[in-house]
């Protein structure tokens, strides 16, 4: 396959999947979530291999997987994704890799689609891996490159932090020549390493702390840290997209860009710091290198807590820069979002609503009811939590308020996190029952239209095995499984089971209407694949 070394004006996203055909990255994984998502849509686009996984957590443990075998693995998630794939995380900075490993956390400063704010920085300190941080599209590309050179290196996985702004603004990216890696796949037996028992565990944890001590030392001098020359009246300390606020912002200032932010470069920064009179540190969320720089005896100023939330612009840099604490000026009101027209959920919340449920709720398109006209969503916490959550309402509340008690979730947010819960019901089931009501639309809409394991297609759309839910809550132990394709059936079933001091689900199986005439496209094809 030849491969194209024009320039090309790409996103930050798109240029992380060019870098990982040009790096012959083995496979890519991960679980759609804006911003992140575009990497592996764009990378198998491209011709490399990419995959959907069930969640984060079982998308990392793949990636794991392959980087034990010797070859590169580049997984893909939102901020709050690494949440899920904690475990697993923090463990494989014990055990190393023999391939490459580079676990892109996408983060949402200003939520402009999220449930939080949290900065992933902060992992990489608590889990003590490598990060990286691209200010730009070009920097996604090349800092790829060392990030997948530094974990074979280290033998080590690495955190490639990018934000929604570097995910999605575009940029002229000039690609380097192919880098494939040397050795093929293999294994090496390596019990003592891969083999988390606390005998294994105590050296481990050591021999990582001695790794991370000597890529300090090497990111003093490393080429992903660079100073910008300017006054001495002025100098700041920056990452990620901030760089680029701050050098429009204070054109004059010397800057100091720091490419890998943990393990923190200290003593650059007090050199630096002592080169100028006042320093500044602009960073996008928390006060991570503030609090770090400080810890260390390095005098700086950082921004007040106004300017913690949301996105940092040019404007806003300037304000911090002059210490402006004044109100800022609102935002324009834009259109508030809501469920599309002819969207199935809006019928099943108009039913709801009718019968006055309190909806424990989850993440995904659906969770817009919780806005006018239908204002029918009580709770929203994390991926899966509408099924946990409502079952502790249901232990708690009074029976009368219990039984109008109903677990709302969406299919892709079912496959992500919803079988444990369902577990539960069956396992420690409240005295009058619960209601799960899985709205299966053929796809994950909120982030784009993308498969999952209870579509029977792969991240390209190709025939794969199929996951059913109703099969799977008979197996577990649900004693009443209802599946509603047509919606004038579903008001009956509903309020049938609310009668009920019983354990149900209740699958309303519609497809998404924005992405129906795809979705039609992609069944007829696996059909007659399958024929």
């Amino acid at each position: 396959m030849s491969i194209d070394l024009k320039p090309k004006l790409l996103s930050g996203n798109q240029a992380v999947a060019w870098a990982a055909t040009h790096l012959g990255v083995s496979l890519g994984t991960g679980y759609p979530g804006t911003p992140s998502t575009e990497i592996l849509e764009n990378f198998s686009l491209l011709g490399g291999r990419a995959q959907w996984a069930p969640n984060e957590k079982v998308a990392l443990e793949v990636g794991i997987g392959v980087a034990y075998g010797g070859a590169r693995a580049l997984v893909t998630m939102k901020h709050v994704g690494v949440n899920v794939a904690a475990d697993p995380l923090f463990t494989v900075a014990y055990t190393g890799v023999q391939g490459g490993l580079v676990l892109v956390s996408a983060d949402d400063p200003g939520l402009a689609s999220s449930q939080n704010e949290q900065d992933n920085r902060r992992y990489a300190v608590a889990a003590s891996v490598m990060m990286i941080e691209p200010s730009d599209a070009q920097e996604a590309y090349d800092f790829l490159f060392d990030a997948f050179a530094l974990s074979e290196t280290w033998k080590l996985p690495v955190m490639f932090r990018m934000t929604t702004r570097v995910c999605h603004s575009r940029g002229i990216v000039t690609p380097r020549e192919p880098s494939p890696q040397a050795e093929p796949p293999h294994f090496v037996r390596n019990r003592a390493a891969y083999v988390m028992i606390p005998g294994y565990a105590r050296p481990a944890h050591k021999r990582m702390r001695d790794k991370m001590e000597r890529i300090l030392a090497w990111n003093e001098t490393s080429p992903l840290n660079k100073i910008y020359e300017g006054s001495t009246s002025l100098g700041i300390v920056t990452a990620s997209v901030a760089f680029e606020h701050a050098r429009e912002a204070a054109p004059q200032a010397s800057i100091l860009k720091l490419g890998m932010t943990y393990p923190l470069p200290v003593e650059l920064i007090r050199k630096f710091r002592d080169s100028v009179k006042r320093c500044v540190v602009i960073e996008e969320g928390d006060p991570y290198m503030v609090d770090a720089m400080r810890a260390a005896g390095i005098e700086c100023e950082g921004k007040t807590e106004m300017y913690r939330f949301g996105e940092l612009n040019i404007t806003r840099v300037r304000r911090i820069l002059a210490n402006d604490t004044s109100e800022e000026p609102a935002l324009p009101k834009g259109k508030p979002p809501e469920l599309c027209k002819g969207c199935p959920h809006r019928m099943a919340f108009s039913v709801m609503k009718k019968y006055d449920c309190v909806i424990s709720g989850d993440i995904g398109c659906y969770t817009l009811s919780v806005l006018p006209p239908f204002e029918t969503h009580d709770s929203c916490v994390c991926m899966g939590a509408s099924i946990g959550v409502g079952l502790g309402l249901r232990h708690a509340l009074p029976d009368d308020e219990a039984r109008r008690l109903i677990s709302v979730i969406g299919d892709s947010t079912f496959m992500h996190s919803g079988l444990t819960g369902l577990a539960e019901m069956v396992y420690n089931p409240p005295k009058t029952g619960h209601i799960v009501v899985i709205l299966d639309n053929g796809t994950t809409a909120m982030t784009g239209m993308q498969e999952h394991p209870g579509t029977g297609r792969t991240l390209d759309h190709k025939k794969t095995g199929r996951i059913v839910f109703e099969e799977v809550a008979r197996a577990m132990g649900v004693t009443n499984v209802i599946v509603i394709e047509n919606t004038s059936e579903f008001e009956k079933a509903f309020r049938e089971s609310l009668a009920k001091d019983e354990l149900t689900l209740i699958v309303l199986r519609k497809l998404c209407r924005l992405a129906e005439p795809k979705l039609k496209q992609y069944q007829a094809a696996t059909e007659s694949c399958h024929d």
